[in-house]
């Protein structure tokens, strides 16, 4: 079979991208110039105090560094067919096992006996457009060829000044408060002009098209990031240019469009493994989404590991998610579910995890990032201490992968799980990321097309994993969504982002803290932009509906995560929760009507 290279169609921008980013460095500040109310606190008020919640680990603690400016690649980074190139040993061992077995086989009900080939090689199914021989490569739409529309760095081109920095960005003057974290006073928004900055918001902003949004008369201000993540330009543009020009289904691919679907599907793949740094992209499984993936480990390594006696712990910070299906789990096997505790500010308590997890334990599964209250949970150590006893773990990512840098192999879990639509991404998509060596031992949870090697009457031969968890015909097109959604966050840079968000929570909690009536829930030392808090006097769901009014989403009621409500004497709370492209000028909008609601 004859092999043909495939080619890759360059795109010439016909812009200039140097004078391009110089003209909005120029323009965006100017407009940073521009007059802004003041927000020096009072001399009554006695200045702001930063809340204790120190800059998540490994974030540097003076001036953000200034990333270089950075063209957007489009669609398909990889030449078509790349995927083809065995990723580890069992695909290598695929592309030459005989395919199906040579054994004799039942005659069927027509008397054609149940067998195709006997001699040619099996054929790994996520082979796309190079085993077609498709020399083309996919073209980007002419709107991200044109210019890194994208992604706004605005490191200045040689020979141009210095821009103004972002109205918006904060970066507080720490110094080393009384308990060990980072305090100091919280700044007013022009106290930081003639500072680098690594993007600015209002560019920012207008990649996300939703945020032009008018609701009530009011422009939408989106402070239910912690519920769902709005999408980027790149990510719709992604969406539709796969119903465009890919729209196939996958795998043993017989024609173009297939194979260009193939492609897309397994190079998104490879996009979730490289960013949570997994060991190949055999260990990424596609699912609907955290919910979908924490019940798949559940009815496959969960029914087979899990018996009558064991246990199974959990921290008290989990969504429902996180709960009911090992609750279900331990009903079917006789089991019993245990949960670590936590302190007064929401942070599980390390001494009791030691207690909990022993001999009798099976699986420690808990969130990296609470979505009640925005507390980090130290999961690392957490795995450690299970590690100590033979102990799985699963670690929820669902709301950590949008603010902290995920790294599967440090934090040492078998099984890491999240959601596309918390990180920007569409609905629908998922993952689970497992060690190779523990999905290769379970069973896959559901039947079908897709996951199979070779069926007959008698029996079913799987295809390894990840394909054997991967039934039925795939969310292709939001997987190729999801993996734009990825490509935006690390163009930004996730120590960019989280750096930003935790200026944004310490300005927004000095803010709220002072007003009568106001009772923050969860204050613990290391939290993501997530702000829980209820108002005496006010249902939480009379708050979030005066808020809705002005233009203001949040979240009000249980979030899914009744039981670490309940532990702090509550069934509801408000909460707002931030993402890169919200600004203080929203927070002000927003504490100016929790204000007025106060006063009433």
């Amino acid at each position: 079979m004859s092999t043909l290279t495939p080619t890759a169609d360059v795109v010439e921008s016909p812009f200039d991208v140097a004078s391009l980013a110089r003209l909005a460095n120029e323009l965006f500040g100017s407009l940073s110039t521009g007059s802004a109310p003041s927000l020096q606190p009072t001399a009554s008020a006695g200045g702001l105090n930063v809340p204790a919640n120190p800059l998540p680990p490994g974030l540097p603690s003076g001036p953000l560094p200034q990333p270089t400016t950075t063209q957007f690649a489009g669609f398909g980074a990889a030449a078509p067919g790349l995927n083809l190139v065995p990723s580890g040993p069992d695909q290598a061992a695929a592309l030459v096992r005989p395919s199906p077995a040579r054994a004799p086989h039942a005659l069927a009900g027509n008397g054609v006996p149940d067998v195709l080939l006997t001699s040619v090689p099996g054929i790994d199914g996520r082979a796309g457009s190079q085993l077609l021989g498709v020399p083309q490569a996919i073209t980007p739409p002419a709107r991200q060829a044109a210019a890194p529309e994208g992604y706004y760095f605005l490191e200045p081109a040689a020979g141009t000044a210095p821009q103004q920095p972002s109205l918006y960005v904060l970066d507080l003057q720490r110094h080393p408060g009384p308990h060990g974290h980072h305090a100091g006073e919280v700044p007013n928004k022009q106290a930081l002009q003639g500072r680098r900055q690594p993007f600015d918001v209002h560019a920012i902003r207008r990649d996300f098209p939703i945020l032009s949004e008018r609701v009530n008369g009011r422009q939408l201000v989106w402070f239910d990031n912690a519920a769902t993540t709005q999408k980027p330009r790149a990510v719709i543009d992604r969406l539709t240019y796969f119903y465009e020009h890919e729209n196939s289904n996958i795998h043993r691919a017989a024609h173009t469009l297939a194979a260009r679907a193939t492609d897309a599907y397994e190079a998104a793949r490879k996009t979730v493994a490289q960013f949570v740094n997994a060991r190949s992209a055999d260990e990424v499984i596609f699912v609907r989404g955290a919910t979908e993936a924490i019940n798949l480990v559940a009815n496959t390594w969960g029914e087979q590991h899990v018996g009558a006696g064991d246990e199974i712990v959990v921290s008290h910070l989990e969504h429902h998610a996180n709960i009911v299906p090992w609750q279900q789990l331990a009903a079917r096997k006789g089991a019993h579910l245990r949960v670590i505790p936590v302190d007064d500010t929401g942070q599980v308590i390390l001494s009791e995890a030691m207690k909990l997890i022993g001999p009798k334990t099976r699986l420690l599964a808990v969130t990296q990032v609470s979505n009640a209250l925005g507390t980090v949970v130290p999961v690392r150590e957490l795995v450690d201490i299970a590690q100590r006893h033979g102990v799985t773990t699963l670690v929820d990512g669902a709301q950590s992968v949008s603010h902290l840098a995920v790294d599967v192999q440090a934090i040492g879990c078998d099984f890491f799980i999240f959601s596309g639509h918390k990180i920007f991404g569409p609905t629908g998509i998922g993952a689970v990321v497992g060690r190779k060596d523990v999905l290769d031992a379970i069973p896959p949870w559901q039947g079908g097309g897709n996951m199979i090697a070779d069926v007959t009457f008698e029996r079913t031969v799987f295809q390894p994993a990840p394909m054997k968890f991967e039934a039925g015909t795939g969310n292709i097109a939001d997987a190729a969504g999801l993996g734009a959604a990825l490509d935006y966050v690390n163009h930004i840079g996730l120590h960019h982002i989280a750096r930003y968000e935790h200026d944004l929570l310490a300005y927004a909690t000095e803010a709220l803290r002072p007003i009568p009536g106001v009772r923050l829930v969860g204050t613990a030392a290391d939290k993501a932009s997530v702000l829980s808090f209820v108002l005496a006097g006010h249902e939480t769901s009379a708050v979030g509906a005066a808020l809705a009014e002005e233009g203001i989403a949040v979240r009000s009621g249980h979030h899914c995560a009744q039981p670490i409500l309940r532990r702090f004497g509550l069934e509801a709370t408000v909460r707002p929760s931030f993402a890169f492209y919200n600004t203080c000028d929203e927070i002000d909008h927003f504490i100016a009507v929790v204000r007025r609601l106060a006063r009433a």
